[in-house]
């Protein structure tokens, strides 16, 4: 559980710098990058397709989604007249429903160098840049809005963005955050360790300034520094989120942070002996095990976070890991690792899958079904709850790959598809400020749509099925962009 990575969000930029905004105004795409392109901007009308809006509303059946340029124009019956100059393209069989907002979304690899079968790897962790494969796996499988959730490499991340927004890359919106806020201990050589509120004040304000959108606080971070990136970030109009060990939930909600990572898995409130600003070898295990929904702590919990405004970010893929053969093997998502990542999942999965019955694995199973249950009880509550894989080198956790696998597990968790589908898009959305934007299909918003085969409404696993991805009213070619990324991801 220890290894799992969170970040933050924002909505408008108030720093020193010239921060981009997360949607940037659409450019044009470079002239090598047109080959992904397989429906060009313009005026085009999408025929009888069925239309899930991401409100969770009833999907309207038989549709016409009319983009011009870069916008939604209208949503209309099928058998309303095409307005002239519009170019047709029928799509019987087919859904579309809005971008991906993908809340818990990163742009490395955690490497352990020389893994074997046994789990044994030598230091020091390493966590190689993903700058190739990830902007175009995230695009490729319906992610049009991502955050970065933590940066190892923030100066790539910001100049990435940069590329994107000028037609230079290919990818997502993002909205870029800022280094991992890590305290005094840390698991990552490639962190920086904060001396202190200052520090974390400074580092900051540092990144604000060169362009980061949000911040994310993480396990080792003590309390009083939490509180100073808290407040230099509100100061800014950004937002931090954090992956949490030494601060538990229920303190960072009192401090001000504005979401929480992990859903309620990295908890440690419950944890036997934590003590103050010390994250216990525990990590949370204990305290998710115990934590039973509608519980007197569970109402507690949850009423003090609803009451704060604190958003939760599910990211069931990355702990779905560690219940024996319970996640598919997805031949399209292995195919674009590099043999050695391949390797290296494959030795993990296996002593998953051969862990002795006893009591960690019962502990597992409880921890997990106790978040689902949690998470249901959140968004019932009236909390926001958001959506990302956290993909940080399992293997069976893929950008792209594990946005669409998230969605199918929260209706694992009770959720109805069209809910799973609005926590997706557009709570993503609203965490950021952008639901005017995005995160639904309504006239006036942003053409940021994916084309599926077949109806997530009735058959969640058809949210795999891309085929188009429409991003700004550029439609791209999925299957190219997969095909430009085999074997590769891992590498980079």
């Amino acid at each position: 559980m220890k290894f799992h990575l969170l970040a933050v969000a924002t909505c408008a930029v108030g720093s020193a710098a010239a921060s981009a905004p997360i949607l940037a105004p659409p450019a044009p795409l470079a002239e090598d990058l047109q080959q992904y392109v397989s429906v060009k901007g313009g005026q085009i009308a999408l025929t009888h397709v069925r239309v899930i809006d991401g409100t969770g509303a009833a999907p309207i059946e038989d549709s016409t989604v009319l983009i011009d340029g870069p916008k939604i124009a209208a949503v209309q019956p099928a058998s309303a007249a095409i307005p002239a100059g519009y170019r047709s393209i029928n799509l019987s069989g087919a859904s579309v429903i809005p971008g991906l907002v993908g809340m818990h979304d990163h742009m490395y690899y955690i490497a352990r160098p020389n893994a074997d079968a046994s789990g044994h790897s030598e230091n020091p962790l390493i966590v190689p840049q993903m700058t190739f494969s990830s902007p175009r796996l995230y695009l490729a499988n319906g992610v049009t809005t991502m955050r970065t959730t933590g940066s190892v490499e923030p100066y790539t991340d910001i100049n990435v963005k940069r590329e994107i927004d000028a037609g230079h890359l290919v990818g997502p919106h993002m909205d870029v955050t800022g280094p991992y806020l890590e305290g005094g201990e840390s698991f990552f050589i490639q962190m920086h360790r904060l001396t202190g509120p200052d520090d974390a004040r400074r580092t900051v304000a540092f990144w604000a300034d060169m362009g980061a959108t949000s911040f994310k606080a993480y396990m080792n971070i003590t309390r009083a520094e939490l509180k100073a990136a808290i407040d230099e970030a509100h100061r800014r109009g950004l937002k931090i989120t954090g992956h949490l060990c030494a601060v538990t939930y229920p303190e960072a909600a009192e401090l001000g942070i504005d979401n929480l990572e992990h859903g309620f898995f990295v908890n440690t409130q419950l944890d036997p002996g934590k003590q103050p600003d010390k994250c216990p070898d525990t990590a949370g295990d204990p305290t998710i095990a115990s934590m039973k929904p509608g519980s007197a702590q569970a109402n507690a919990l949850i009423k003090l976070l609803v009451d704060r405004h604190v958003a939760v970010t599910s990211t069931l893929p990355v702990f779905a890991q560690s219940l024996p053969l319970h996640e598919p093997l997805n031949p399209r998502a292995m195919a674009v690792l590099t043999p050695e990542a391949r390797e290296a999942y494959l030795y993990a999965r296996n002593r998953s899958a051969s862990r002795p019955p006893g009591k960690a694995a019962t502990e597992i199973r409880e921890g997990w079904v106790n978040d689902l249950g949690l998470e249901r009880q959140f968004v019932a509550s009236g909390g926001l709850l958001l959506a990302g894989p956290d993909p940080t080198g399992n293997g069976g956790v893929i950008p792209g790959f594990g946005d669409q696998r998230e969605l199918e597990l929260l209706v694992e968790a009770g959720f109805s598809p069209l809910e799973a589908v609005r926590i997706g898009t557009l709570n993503g959305a609203t965490f950021e400020g952008l639901q005017d934007r995005i995160g639904s299909i309504a006239a006036g918003k942003d053409a940021d749509l994916v084309v599926v085969r077949g109806n997530p409404a009735a058959d969640i696993h058809d949210i795999e099925k891309v085929e188009t991805v429409f991003k700004d009213g550029v439609g791209y070619d999925s299957a190219k962009l997969l095909e430009s990324v085999r074997g590769r991801y891992g590498q980079y």
